[in-house]
């Protein structure tokens, strides 16, 4: 059964996505990019998406509406308040929008684990009876639970996720690297499938746009590039003490500092005898400032420890920028098909012979950032990924969801 609007447009599908924060509270990284993204190519479909979702944006709150939804790019979006228990995005609202809203849905999207939004979500699907998928982003990761909060988040898996993954419809990873951890904790407990992330064309940004920071770390020059969340899990010590084995090399890490971990990794090359070498920008990067650090560096780098996709990999692909990522890294896979740049081991010292390398030969450097360029732009456009998106959808709700404007015959 096909669904009109007042304007007579065809609605193929009606698809709500849970997350547990969105536009625009950017400060989260890739999900919030991603997921605006699919939800605004689906939209843009033809589809009927909705996005249920809290203002949560660090100790505060977006300013947002919460008595309608806001228009995004053609996707609605329904913010709900988290009052107490912030840290596991508790809201008794988004509960009670979950139980009104899941059954006029053909599908349910649901983002993260050991959240509460995934978990209402969950419910709510399972009680209506609507197939919903469950995207883990990257979150189930064997040593990212050891690492922090071990004891309570297996014991969340053991009474709340193991039941949530059980009954999806569908488990959706980005890459084969997140399916290995999910199999190696034993929670491929539904079929699953891989989808890779897509990733936006860059759009012209006036060089007056530029920020008087960025501008001055231009000026001074860098060859390596480390761009996203300044955290833990990036390896960004392994990037500093690589710096100590290229003597030649400059390196910049630029982006949001969610847990103040810039000050350490200063005082690591202070110690390590590069902190002329290894520059600093710690603040959220967007816009021109963004195209203007991606055009300055000759290479793009990320060590990350573990990372189910990594959709700044794909942004410098698709800018023609060369890359050397970790195994670890989720977007390695796509870096190796396409020939755009490096999986370089896990050691500072195997990991800077790498970029060393690489660095010593412009015309390699060049080819690789072609081949990745025309790789993302003809795999990775936000198009082909919603596309199959669409198939997934159609696949469990048994609907047709052809890219058509016309409706099936009776």
């Amino acid at each position: 059964m096909y669904i009109y609007i007042g304007t007579g447009e065809l609605i193929q599908l009606r698809i709500l996505h849970i997350t547990p924060s969105y536009i625009p509270a950017y400060r989260y990284g890739g999900p919030i990019y991603s997921v605006h993204a699919l939800c605004r190519s689906l939209a843009a479909a033809g589809h009927d998406v909705h996005v249920l979702t809290t203002s949560v944006d660090g100790s505060c709150d977006s300013i947002v509406p919460y008595d309608r939804p806001v228009e995004l790019d053609g996707v609605r979006v329904h913010y709900c308040r988290s009052r107490w228990m912030r840290r596991l995005y508790w809201s008794t609202d988004l509960k009670a929008r979950c139980a009104a809203m899941v059954a006029g849905f053909d599908a349910v999207h649901l983002h993260s684990v050991f959240l509460f939004p995934t978990w209402a979500g969950a419910r709510a699907a399972d009680r209506a009876g609507i197939p919903y998928v469950l995207s883990p982003r990257g979150m189930l990761v064997r040593d990212l639970i050891t690492q922090r909060s071990s004891a309570i988040k297996n014991m969340w898996i053991r009474l709340i996720e193991r039941r949530n993954l059980a009954q999806a419809a569908r488990i959706h990873l980005t890459s084969r690297e997140e399916y290995r951890s999910l199999a190696d904790l034993g929670l491929a407990l539904a079929p699953t499938i891989v989808i890779p992330n897509g990733v936006d064309a860059p759009l012209p940004s006036p060089s007056d746009d530029v920020s008087a920071d960025v501008r001055a770390m231009i000026l001074e020059g860098f060859d390596i590039l480390s761009f996203g969340r300044i955290n833990w899990k990036k390896g960004l010590d392994w990037l500093i003490k690589s710096v100590v084995e290229m003597p030649d090399a400059t390196a910049l890490i630029a982006g949001h500092d969610e847990d103040g971990l810039a000050v350490q990794l200063k005082a690591l090359a202070e110690e390590c005898g590069v902190r002329d070498r290894v520059r600093f920008l710690p603040r959220q990067i967007t816009g021109a400032d963004k195209e203007a650090l991606f055009g300055a560096a000759r290479l793009f780098v990320l060590p990350s420890l573990s990372e189910n996709f990594g959709n700044v990999v794909a942004e410098a692909m698709i800018r023609g920028l060369p890359v050397v990522v970790t195994a670890g890294v989720g977007a390695a896979e796509i870096v190796r098909a396409s020939g755009g740049g490096v999986i370089a081991p896990s050691t500072p010292q195997a990991f800077a012979a790498a970029v060393a390398d690489l660095l010593e030969s412009n015309e390699r450097l060049a080819a690789m950032g072609r081949a990745g360029a025309a790789y993302a732009r003809e795999r990775l456009s936000w198009d082909t990924i919603a596309s199959q998106f669409e198939e997934l959808y159609s696949d469990i709700s048994g609907r047709s969801g052809h890219r058509s404007h016309q409706p099936a015959a009776a």
